[in-house]
């Protein structure tokens, strides 16, 4: 994937390099480089770095005059705005899978392994079928999010490239939450993604699809399905704890965005 550098410094960023633009510029290399090899968790742990970085970035006085200039800041507090409301939908959405997930494990557990209830089964099943609508509906209200820079301003156009590694970063947490894993969905993703063309984590390992039983709980053994459940019951809690330190980073970058504003 090609390479975006910031050159020219001159109306963004201080004439001399500076440690912390550094910082920033070297986790959106790493983030290019490596996210569509790298699993979504660990694309969560690096947005959350950058995040660190950018919050650092927004503290500098040079940084703050220049976000001041034009209607700049209201682009980016607009952006700040979708990014976390993103975010707490896909963290409630985790938990809707994750309540689902252990009252089907216990319910069969409940019944000493042979299997779980037609009645527990069939909540289970509304649960999945509740969330994928969710899914669904969000991406769709994604297209409109606008994270292209406007400008050739080396900072605003970090912000928003910024701006863009969150959004997929989430799109592919929620699709791997709907426990899809076939090309068809990723092309859904990609849709709307037609920038960069960038569809994170569909090569990685990270598998939700066992979550779908519906169409198999016939054929599948409780003990296998124990099995299966629990396997993602893991992914979910990396899942979970990802987008708990990424949220954070997030509502910590938007308080600094509107401290400048109110400045």
């Amino acid at each position: 994937m090609a390479t975006t550098t910031y050159h020219s410094r001159s109306n963004s960023f201080p004439s001399q390099s500076h440690p912390i633009i550094e910082s920033v510029e070297d986790h959106l290399c790493r983030l290019r480089a490596d996210s569509e090899s790298t699993s979504v968790c660990s694309n969560l742990a690096s947005l959350t770095n950058l995040h660190e970085g950018i919050n650092d970035l927004i503290q500098m006085p040079s940084i703050q005059q220049t976000l001041s200039q034009g209607n700049w800041i209201n682009e980016l507090l607009e952006g700040s705005l979708k990014l976390v409301d993103l975010c707490s939908l896909s963290r409630e959405i985790v938990s809707l899978t994750k309540e689902s997930v252990q009252d089907l494990e216990s319910s069969i557990r409940r019944n000493k392994a042979e299997a779980a209830t037609s009645a527990d089964v069939s909540a289970y099943v509304a649960s999945r079928k509740k969330i994928t609508k969710m899914v669904n509906k969000s991406i769709k209200n994604l297209k409109s999010f606008n994270h292209k820079s406007t400008t050739d301003n080396d900072l605003l156009t970090m912000l928003k490239e910024t701006e863009s590694h969150d959004l997929s970063v989430l799109k592919s947490v929620l699709i791997l939450l709907s426990g899809e894993n076939e090309k068809s969905s990723w092309s859904l993703l990609s849709k709307f993604t037609a920038q960069n063309n960038r569809v994170y984590s569909e090569s990685v390992a990270e598998d939700l699809s066992s979550l779908n039983i519906q169409k198999s709980t016939k054929n599948m053994d409780s003990k296998n399905m124990l099995k299966q459940l629990k396997s993602s019951e893991m992914t979910i809690q990396e899942l979970e704890q990802g987008l708990e330190a990424l949220f954070k980073s997030l509502v910590k970058t938007r308080v600094s965005l509107l401290n400048v504003l109110s400045h």
